[in-house]
């Protein structure tokens, strides 16, 4: 996948003179192929030449959570601030950059009831130790509040009939068309006016 090579060229080129963790923020829209990507280049640095090691924080593990009737009285703008808990991402890279380490509880996906405030979390944690990548992967882990912690902000694309596909194929139809309606005002916002294209370091295409 040419996505996997350029983004592999991009890492290995900041690491050439970059001290300390290299902290990479992979943003785009839901269904671009984003955790395969991460996952394909943790494979490609881990087994290039030398080798170089890699640690994946997942961005959504962050979901802010929320009740659903709460979330339908936001303008697209808060939902975009609001869908992701970016503080406690700050928080975590702060953690790694500083200390080497950090510790959270994630959002609990397999909670019997998630649909509430707070949001329901895992009761074990989660840690994380610094790596010479950091790879903070989802949408939304790009935004402007993160950006000095940020070395290298990818943007992962795909047509929106791709991205459909995958969405329909993974989560089922009855998925998709709730997805549509709830979530993807806040993604044409944040992608379209907080965080368009050329706010990005790279720009990379999985399909």
């Amino acid at each position: 996948m040419a996505a996997v090579d350029d983004l592999v060229a991009a890492v290995q080129a900041r690491l050439a003179d970059h001290e300390g963790s290299l902290f990479v923020g992979l943003d785009g829209r839901s269904g671009v192929g984003k955790s395969t990507l991460a996952e394909a280049v943790v494979s490609a640095l881990g087994g290039g030449l030398p080798s170089v090691d890699v640690v994946i924080v997942d961005g959504d593990g962050f979901y802010a959570g929320g009740t659903a009737a709460r979330w339908d009285r936001r303008t697209a703008a808060e939902k975009a601030d609001q869908v992701i808990d970016w503080r406690r991402q700050r928080a975590v890279l702060e953690g790694l950059r500083d200390w080497g380490v950090a510790t959270w509880h994630p959002f609990d996906w397999d909670a019997d009831d998630w649909d509430q405030d707070p949001p329901p979390c895992t009761d074990l944690p989660t840690t994380v130790e610094a790596a010479p990548v950091v790879l903070l992967e989802g949408a939304y882990s790009c935004r402007p509040e993160l950006h000095h912690l940020l070395d290298l902000r990818v943007l992962v694309e795909a047509p929106a009939e791709v991205r459909r596909a995958r969405l329909v194929a993974r989560e089922g139809g009855e998925y998709h068309a709730d997805w549509d309606a709830r979530w993807a005002e806040a993604e044409a916002h944040y992608f379209g006016t907080v965080m368009p294209p050329d706010r990005f370091d790279l720009v990379v295409a999985t399909a």
